[in-house]
């Protein structure tokens, strides 16, 4: 699902990126990849943290307004991160850095809710976790007869993990631990090498 996330965000990143004058043509792509890495990374650090009701949430959240994206603190941190890679690796200027980010981490995220929600374009929150887990959702699904969309509408809902563990923490902490080997295995810039693959096709 990488790579469908990758050209999901350079489809909008026609004005905040491509006819941009402050991003040279030729790191067009590099900074679409960046972006790409921002997202993904940062969505598969929310669930590797046991924040699974958080990364349901703010698909929740996505269904309502733009504005109610930019004001969440996930969100916030990863423009912050990218805007901090565009001034470091591509030289942009503070002021640069953040018109770009704050305009194009939000409208990916936008797009890749809404596309998610909607089922289109190969989207799905299954393959999207899976991604993020390593599979961990088609397991659970086959050992535990997990229902995604029962944990989607529980804490969607705004409800609180159960206290005291059981069948429910235990499939939350499978998901936390296949994003943990997740970044292990993709440590190191592998992620980025992943997207960047992309681009020499």
């Amino acid at each position: 699902m990488l790579r469908e996330i990758f050209e999901l965000i350079q489809r909008n990143a026609t004005d905040t990126v491509i006819n941009n004058s402050a991003v040279p043509d030729e790191q067009n792509d590099a900074v679409v990849a960046e972006a790409t890495n921002t997202i993904a990374a940062g969505l598969r650090n929310i669930v590797a943290g046991g924040g699974l009701q958080n990364f349901l949430s703010l698909f929740a959240e996505g269904k309502e307004e733009r504005s109610s994206l930019v004001s969440n603190p996930i969100v916030n941190m990863m423009i912050g991160h990218f805007a901090g890679k565009l001034m470091g690796k591509f030289n942009m200027s503070g002021g640069q850095a953040n018109q770009v980010a704050n305009s194009l981490i939000p409208d990916a995220l936008m797009s890749l809710i809404n596309k998610t929600n909607d089922g289109s374009g190969g989207f799905s929150l299954e393959g999207l976790l899976n991604s993020i887990t390593g599979g961990q959702v088609s397991h659970q699904q086959n050992t535990d007869g997990l229902n995604l969309q029962d944990i989607v509408n529980q804490f969607g809902a705004g409800e609180q993990v159960p206290a005291g563990g059981g069948g429910l923490m235990d499939i939350l902490s499978k998901f936390a631990e296949g994003a943990q080997q997740q970044q292990q295995q993709n440590g190191g810039g592998g992620l980025m090498d992943l997207i960047e693959g992309f681009l020499k096709k």
